[in-house]
């Protein structure tokens, strides 16, 4: 037999466990339906250090930026693009099927972040894709969204 203090605890723990599962039963009730939503290509309040494509890289010097290799950009058209970066915001999808080798990648170094992020861009059938190795996680885009993301590559 249980004491007073003891059904205590038992009304306590009860109502507790009532209460997370009710909660969780609300998240999983009135979630969206969708699965595909719109999100950030690169991780909110990402501070990038540099962004590498293949034969050229950006990096940060001190407050500016220096571009290496093919293309020879200002500090000014490296701030564009990389506000572009972490300003897009796409459509996420499945993966898609049948695709062919990727054309080519953007590679970012992020503060806090260990490896650099990888973003792979794909084009079938007159439709771009983007994958982000690190989330696992594919984007449909348009094509003036891609040429403008790795405008120092052609992507042709």
């Amino acid at each position: 037999m249980l004491s007073r203090a003891g059904w205590n605890n038992v009304v306590i723990f009860s109502m507790l466990l009532m209460i997370f599962f009710l909660n969780g039963f609300h998240h999983k009730f009135f979630a969206e339906k969708s699965e595909h939503h719109k999100q950030l290509l690169l991780p909110a309040q990402s501070f990038v250090l540099a962004l590498a494509y293949p034969g050229s890289k950006v990096e940060r010097i001190g407050t500016s930026w220096r571009s290496e290799g093919e293309w020879q950009a200002s500090p000014q058209q490296i701030e564009t693009l990389l506000a572009d970066w972490l300003q897009t915001e796409l459509m996420t999808q499945d993966k898609p099927s049948e695709l062919p080798a990727a054309l080519s990648a953007a590679q970012f170094w992020l503060a806090g972040q260990e490896l650099p992020w990888v973003i792979q861009v794909f084009k079938h059938e007159q439709q771009y894709y983007l994958f982000d190795a690190q989330r696992q996680l594919w984007f449909s885009a348009e094509a003036s969204t891609v040429q403008g993301l790795f405008i120092p590559i052609s992507l042709e």
